[in-house]
């Protein structure tokens, strides 16, 4: 496995883009006679059944290095990391302050700049803008792709395609 630590960055964020807002079509092996089988995780949290496990698949194919930019934070690791058979993820920490963002600019555009550092990134999530990829393409040394995933549906593989080319990779999914 390449060296994931000079590769692209890929910020993932939970609600939206792994938990959209719509309810997912149930697969067989999630439906049984018809009626749904609710898995039994003890979180009480019905949304993750919205989980599509083959995303953890699919984000890992990518060969970047994977990052929560969630405000699910450390959690992400304890309950979306397993279900989607993900490893545990570097977790961006928020800053603790009210300070308002630029305007139109999304409160995490500034701060995962900043994370990144200088490294290439994707951001997948459902609030970035136009006013973002502007502030992100004027203040980033390296490529970046803003990715703004329909909170409604979810990732998709229209997303991951326009990543696979952002990355420079053969999109040979059919």
């Amino acid at each position: 496995m390449a060296d994931l630590a000079n590769s692209s960055l890929i910020f993932v964020d939970v609600d939206g883009p792994l938990i959209p807002f719509k309810a997912r079509p149930v697969s067989r092996e999630r439906s049984l006679g018809g009626a749904v089988v609710q898995p039994l995780d003890g979180t009480g949290n019905p949304l993750l059944d919205r989980l599509d496990p083959d995303d953890g698949r699919r984000l890992l194919a990518l060969g970047c290095q994977l990052v929560w930019a969630t405000t699910w934070m450390a959690e992400a690791n304890e309950v979306i990391s397993p279900r989607l058979g993900l490893p545990d993820l570097p977790v961006v920490e928020w800053p603790d302050d009210d300070e308002d963002p630029e305007h139109g600019l999304h409160w995490k555009t500034v701060f995962l700049t900043r994370w990144a550092a200088g490294r290439p990134f994707v951001w997948l999530d459902d609030e970035i803008t136009d006013a973002d990829r502007r502030w992100v393409a004027a203040h980033h040394p390296v490529r970046a792709l803003l990715q703004r995933v329909d909170p409604y549906v979810g990732l998709t593989e229209a997303d991951f395609s326009a990543v696979r080319r952002w990355l420079g990779q053969i999109d040979d999914a059919a």
